[in-house]
């Protein structure tokens, strides 16, 4: 009878329901209550992030304006704007609408009415678009920048943007976060090795303070809440984190288990920024009429290798071409195919293998799974990319436990991160948690060995 009401409830037959309410016993009554308030309660407060809904969207890049390696944060009743590109496959016209969800430090939707944080329209039509030209590959490119003049943001936080069609919200294309800073803490910060000897050398521990003059806290180990990204990165990141000391106006945070991080190694990279001119990562091409597939050289296991410093992006990628003027209407599509090499030429027996960096959106699925072909003895996968300049690693995912990873490149403290320290307090009044700072902290300045 549970799982006829939950069929009835997905399907939104009322009717039968109510039928099948009638003929059962009362408990039933009390299953479908219960059942309701569950799945409301799972919807309404489920986190959100960057989620493509729509097979025909690709290349959704969201960012401060000008900047494709900056994380999309602006702040309040500032003059700065935040840009949107995305393209569709279908190459044809439609009527994308976006409009924003506020959140809690956690990315929960808040549930209080849009016009208390925003001034204005709450939907907003995007309406510059082009069809893409040169491109073997149709299709249209929008564009859009946040915020619009017609709408004002009055409250700082967490915004999940939501882009949909027609006006119509529950025809959800894609989300993407973004950061509305409202700056009321500065915060200063180091990266060191840590000093427990199995992660000495393979680590990096964040020390950081943080100035909260003028900040009205009863409790700081309560209203304040932080959370560190490395490289702008959401699925590994560390929160609830309290400060360690607090000495009247300053937070101080240096514990030595919670603030630590793999220190990985420089990505892998690829240059797609002309298909014309190959680069040293290409092993060949295919060049059809109605297309072109990229075939990469094989990679390999990289734990063993010695750490060499070389600049990179941290894991994203940048939209360029070199042959064209605008690379986000003229700039082609290539189906790209990835190989990884295992030791001993033998498939892993108890983890799988992932594509993974912001060309995956860091998401490890069917999608970004790789397969091993026993013929080439290698794994494989393939990615629909834009031309640009891209970063990427290989992925080891537990099986029995997929909350497991290790990225098959080896950890040196030496290796050059970004960290990003976002800094959210929230009164005993207040419904949602405001971003009072955003702290930025790179983990070596000195840029020693080979840079290119």
């Amino acid at each position: 009878m549970k799982a006829e009401i939950c069929n009835l409830i997905q399907e939104g037959d009322a009717w039968m329901m109510a039928s099948q309410i009638k003929s059962g016993p009362k408990k039933y009554f009390s299953i479908l209550i219960l059942t309701v308030c569950f799945l409301c309660s799972t919807s309404a407060f489920a986190q959100m992030g960057d989620v493509v809904f729509k097979e025909n969207i690709v290349a959704v890049r969201f960012h401060m304006y000008g900047d494709q390696e900056s994380l999309p944060v602006y702040k309040i009743n500032s003059g700065d704007q935040l840009e949107l590109n995305f393209d569709d496959l279908d190459a044809n016209v439609k009527n994308y609408y976006y409009s924003l969800q506020l959140c809690d430090y956690d990315w929960r939707p808040v549930d209080i009415s849009p016009f208390l944080y925003t001034k204005g329209f709450t939907q907003q039509r995007i309406n510059t678009y082009r069809y893409s030209s040169i491109a073997l590959t149709r299709y249209t490119h929008y564009q859009a920048l946040l915020p619009d003049r017609n709408t004002t943001l009055t409250m700082s936080g967490n915004f999940i943007l939501k882009v949909f069609l027609d006006g119509d919200t529950s025809k959800l294309a894609f989300t993407r976060r973004m950061l509305v800073l409202d700056q009321k803490a500065a915060i200063g910060g180091q990266i060191t090795q840590p000093f427990a000897p199995q992660l000495y050398r393979t680590h990096q521990k964040v020390l950081f303070n943080a100035n909260i003059k003028g900040l009205n806290t009863f409790s700081a180990a309560q209203q304040v809440k932080v959370v560190i990204l490395q490289n702008n990165r959401w699925d590994n990141c560390l929160k609830d984190i309290k400060p360690t000391f607090v000495r009247s106006n300053t937070l101080e945070y240096s514990m030595e288990n919670n603030l630590v991080f793999p220190a990985g190694k420089e990505w892998r990279w690829l240059d797609l920024r002309s298909f014309r001119l190959q680069s040293d990562r290409v092993k060949k091409a295919d060049y059809r009429k109605d297309g072109t597939d990229m075939y990469l050289f094989p990679d390999a296991d990289r734990t063993s290798q010695r750490y060499v410093y070389f600049r990179d992006l941290n894991g994203m990628y940048l939209v360029e071409t070199y042959e064209t003027i605008n690379p986000y209407w003229q700039g082609d599509f290539a189906q790209v195919h990835f190989s990884f090499a295992p030791p001993n030429a033998a498939p892993y027996t108890d983890k799988d293998i992932y594509l993974a960096g912001q060309l995956t959106n860091y998401e490890f699925n069917d999608k970004t799974k790789m397969v091993f072909n026993a013929q080439s003895e290698m794994y494989e996968c393939k990615a629909f990319l834009k031309q640009g300049y891209y970063n990427y690693t290989y992925v080891a995912v537990d099986k029995t436990d997929p909350s497991i990873r290790r990225d098959l490149e080896g950890d040196y403290w030496e290796t050059e991160n970004t960290y990003t320290i976002l800094m959210y307090f929230k009164s005993f009044t207040d419904r949602a948690d405001q971003l009072i700072g955003v702290g930025k902290i790179s983990s070596r300045t000195d840029k020693p060995g080979i840079s290119f």
